[in-house]
């Protein structure tokens, strides 16, 4: 059966912290129960991440940037996603929302119990899954009521009736195929170029990909910003820093004692991920994350 259970696990304090009046930090405990979509999905969506968890006061997390759409369907406490930039970029007291591509960082705010599924497609799964081009949610979080028809709102009432986490897996399954099934492929040529960037990790030369196509630099970036949300240069910035970000995470797991971080070589980080250099590496951090790698690590809890 599609959307099988792969993992279940408890998670305590790794994921978050809950942060009231007075400063004090109290660890979560979050469940965390991973999905694997059926096979025909799995080239579109890696993987569903169920979740509960309870945060009696005001739970603020740091959502760092990323060449990924996310999507929330919930049905329990709602949140608030804010992005520093500007009020308009936002979204507040909803359980389910779409973010589109962000090239900055962004918090989500929320008390009470939270239940629910979050998927991370690639930009041009999430334009044919949501049946809008990505420039309309560039760097915007929006909810379910701004998307076109109504079938998202369904689903998650669906999911939120569903006896548990194979069932919902199960109907994520059957959505996402009949929406796949039901949309227009995209451009082969877009599609090749995103490959392309992607292998390289972000490295690849725009000027390159765009002589391997056949295109003017400026029509790539015109197709990238319409139907990934962001130029092709962004995009591969993007996926350096989630390179190098996965470091950081690697680093803030394998931490001894527990708690804090061990010790990273960031300069050779940054030569393996394809930056110029070390400043070049925290310059991005501080677009896409809000803090240096070195202040991330000694706060696991906003890795």
């Amino acid at each position: 059966m599609g959307g099988r259970v792969s993992a279940t696990r408890r998670v305590g304090g790794s994921c978050g912290e809950r942060e009231g009046r007075s400063g004090a930090v109290t660890p979560i405990d979050d469940e965390l129960v991973l999905g694997v979509p059926e096979i025909r999905l799995r080239p579109f969506v890696d993987r569903y991440i169920g979740y509960r968890e309870r945060a009696d006061v005001p739970l603020v997390r740091r959502e760092t940037a990323g060449a990924f759409v996310v999507l929330i369907l919930g049905w329990g406490a709602p949140l608030d996603v804010a992005d520093p930039r500007g009020a308009e970029r936002g979204v507040e007291r909803v359980d389910s929302f779409v973010a589109g591509t962000f090239d900055g960082w962004c918090t989500t705010r929320t008390v009470g119990v939270g239940e629910g599924v979050e998927l991370l497609l690639t930009p041009l799964t999430a334009r044919r899954v949501l049946g809008l081009p990505l420039a309309e949610l560039t760097n915007r979080a929006v909810g379910l009521g701004h998307l076109p028809g109504r079938w998202l709102e369904q689903l998650r009432h669906q999911l939120a009736d569903a006896e548990g986490w194979p069932q919902r897996f199960a109907l994520l399954d059957a959505a996402l195929a009949d929406r796949l099934a039901a949309s227009p492929p995209v451009d082969a040529r877009l599609d090749w170029a995103w490959r392309w960037l992607t292998a390289s990790g972000g490295r690849g030369a725009v000027g390159e990909l765009a002589a391997e196509l056949g295109w003017s630099r400026r029509h790539l970036a015109a197709r990238f910003r319409e139907d990934v949300g962001l130029p092709p240069k962004t995009a591969a910035r993007l996926m350096r820093f989630q390179h190098a970000h996965a470091a950081l995470r690697d680093a803030a797991a394998t931490g001894s004692p527990p708690g804090r971080g061990r010790a990273v070589d960031w300069a050779e980080v940054a030569v393996r991920c394809g930056y110029y250099d070390q400043s070049h590496l925290i310059r991005d951090f501080h677009q896409f994350a809000g803090a240096t790698p070195a202040a991330l690590l000694a706060a696991p809890s906003a890795v």
